[in-house]
């Protein structure tokens, strides 16, 4: 049997914009505009401002929680709900009393919340000043996370600056997924400095209050496996792994970047702005507690295929489709468990043993009405031999040393996921759009038991 620990954080993770709605919202995000200039980029049309409407149910998710004996929940503060003037930083005040009921009904319930500042959500009128690419955004994301700490410190103590925050330099400078659908490898760099340099000082700021609380940021890590063996392959894995899983880690943990990955950006004309001033305030400001979301590996081999236009990651290796790998179709993404148990070492052996905790995993799949019972609950079967299977590597991982100290499932709730909106659903709970209804899954009994019994 595997077991886990009693103070385990067992629990569940969403973030604001893809949960809350738009009800009550004085300002626009990025995905509110984007939804509203092309809802055709959107699956079935289906936009921000409906979201599982948990500006409104949240109690009702919170008594579903703890009937299940979640201990953790980690969602966001959305930037353009709090804050009504960006530059003063007004707050609005129906959102402050939104976010404090909500936080101490979690409290109330003995839910610990782990709250995020940032999730992909950047304000419009942010963006419109240059996105992550500007500095005056950075300083004017610290003063929001201060008058975030200053509002909820005092019971919130888990705090994350930002989610993934690769995914909008791949989204919105690359690959043209997320807003603004920029395609420029420079400034996606900028885009990547920048958010390291916002979460370094807002660590700065946190510490400086003395809150009793840690901070931390959450990334999502793609171990990139080689193709082979051959000095061409492990380069370019090796590559990957620097720009997408480095670049942010070793920042965040070590508070310095890896010197091959500051000579590839040199060698290709990629430097950000930054000052020696920026790099000391990383140095000093390292994450207590590290957030891992992980989907899939990556696998990759050498430059075989043709040259991109512009100046890539794809410039330099390609994605290695391997045969017989184990598939979730619906995501087009790899299952390999093995990957959680290889991360959960490379964090002990490589990165001081940081204190950390799975923030996200879990299984999107389409059309899960197709395993619905006679009495409406969905057969999720394959999620829970998912769950099942990571957290036997994860425990594994734990046995040799690894410091990781929670599993939080992708999500609660079925909620709206950027531009698939609930193309695929990745709940313990579904949430029928027509009826706004909620129900538990097969998987929803099957962690119950797990979390009750510490363990399978």
């Amino acid at each position: 049997m595997i077991k886990f620990k009693d103070n385990f954080y067992f629990g569940t993770a969403s973030s604001g914009t893809q949960s809350e709605g738009s009800k009550n919202k004085t300002n626009d995000s990025i995905w509110d505009h984007w939804y509203s200039i092309d809802p055709d980029a959107f699956f079935d049309k289906v936009g921000p401002e409906l979201t599982s409407e948990v500006y409104d149910k949240y109690l009702e998710d919170i008594e579903l929680m703890k009937s299940i004996g979640l201990n953790s929940f980690r969602t966001g503060i959305q930037w353009s709900r709090l804050i009504k003037d960006y530059d003063t930083c007004e707050v609005d005040e129906d959102a402050k009393n939104f976010y404090n009921n909500y936080i101490n009904a979690l409290i109330s319930a003995g839910i610990e919340p782990f709250i995020t500042l940032f999730h992909f959500d950047m304000p419009l009128e942010m963006q419109k000043r240059g996105g992550w690419e500007s500095k005056e955004v950075v300083e004017l994301y610290v003063k929001y996370a201060e008058v975030c700490f200053d509002l909820f410190g005092d019971r919130v103590k888990k705090w994350f600056t930002m989610n993934e925050p690769v995914v909008p330099v791949e989204g919105g400078y690359l690959y043209q997924f997320h807003y603004p659908l920029v395609v420029d490898f420079k400034r996606g760099v900028q885009v990547a400095f920048n958010s390291a340099l916002a979460t370094a000082k807002a660590i700065e700021v946190y510490k400086s209050k003395n809150l009793n609380g840690e901070i931390g940021a959450v990334l999502n890590l793609t171990p990139s496996y080689a193709r082979s063996e051959s000095f061409e392959d492990t380069k370019a894995a090796n590559l990957a792994d620097l720009l997408f899983n480095r670049s942010f880690l070793d920042p965040a943990v070590l508070g310095e970047y890896p010197k091959e990955l500051v000579e590839f950006i040199t060698e290709n004309d990629l430097t950000p702005e930054y000052s020696v001033e920026e790099l000391t305030t990383i140095k000093n400001n390292t994450v207590d507690l590290l957030g891992v979301n992980f989907y899939c590996p990556r696998r990759i081999k050498a430059k075989e295929s043709e040259l991109p236009e512009v100046l890539m990651p794809d410039t330099f290796f390609d994605n290695y489709d391997m045969p017989g790998k184990k598939m979730n179709i619906y995501r087009g993404w790899e299952i390999y468990p093995k990957a959680l148990y290889d991360i959960a070492i490379n964090l002990k052996d490589n990165y001081n043993n940081v204190k950390w905790f799975v923030s996200e995993n879990g299984m999107g799949v389409e059309n899960e009405e197709r395993f619905k019972d006679n009495e409406g609950m969905i057969h999720d079967d394959y999620r829970i031999d998912f769950i099942s299977e990571h957290l036997e590597e994860l425990h594994k991982g734990i046995t040799e040393g690894s410091n990781c100290v929670g599993y939080h499932l992708w999500t609660f709730v079925d909620n709206w996921s950027w531009k698939n909106a609930y193309k695929n659903r990745y709940g313990y709970i579904s949430y029928d759009l027509k009826s706004k209804t909620r129900t538990m899954k097969k998987s929803a009994f099957w962690i119950k038991d797990v979390i009750k019994n510490r363990g399978f």
